[in-house]
């Protein structure tokens, strides 16, 4: 990740969701001559979660960068952390590819930690992760960093093992065909759509 200027900062920021707190730190972050070089944001369960790397043309104290965000919110309780952002360590190019796991079935303890579990030994890193239970099912998706040496059958197969014991449907797919899968599905989805109306 390149970032504008040299002085690269991590910003954290958890709220109630309500509409505007985008606005509101984005536009804080604006005064202090700051540049957004990357940004990621959620809402989960009510509750807003942001996380930004900013950069500066000079130094700033961590504090001072969570106070102008903080004040910026006014009445609203932000709760704001800031901290220099560490050199990012460069894999070699072409040591992974990204893959999307999907899995789906009943609700338990254990899932995220069974899964979670299985790639951190396999040198996997999560990207992104997301997780919902809805009535007594539970849906797990990730978006996943697979070093090349692995041979992804074999991945495959030791997934939709511990799937069937959870009593899950599990899924590893590259991104490319994740994606271009999915825009398929949704493209057909808006054409029956439109053509019943």
């Amino acid at each position: 990740m390149m970032t504008r200027f040299e002085n690269a900062y991590v910003l954290d920021v958890m709220s109630d969701d309500h509409p505007g707190i985008v606005s509101v730190v984005s536009t804080a972050v604006e005064e202090l001559g700051a540049n957004i070089d990357a940004c990621s944001q959620t809402v989960l369960g009510g509750y807003f979660t942001l996380i930004m790397i900013v950069s500066l043309p000079r130094p700033i104290e961590t504090e001072t960068l969570a106070e102008q965000v903080r004040q910026a919110g006014g009445g609203w309780d932000l709760q704001v952390m800031a901290r220099r952002a560490a050199a990012p360590v460069a894999a070699a190019a072409g040591d992974c590819d990204r893959f999307v796991i999907t899995a789906f079935g009943k609700d338990q303890p254990g899932i995220v930690r069974r899964f979670s579990q299985y790639l951190a030994g396999k040198d996997i890193n999560i990207m992104d992760l997301f997780g919902d239970r809805s009535g007594d099912e539970f849906v797990l998706i990730g978006q996943l960093e697979v070093p090349k040496h692995w041979e992804i059958r074999m991945l495959q197969a030791d997934l939709e093992q511990m799937g069937s014991e959870l009593g899950f449907a599990v899924r590893l797919q590259h991104e490319n065909v994740f994606v271009a899968t999915n825009q398929l599905r949704w493209s057909m989805s808006a054409a029956v759509k439109a053509d019943a109306s």
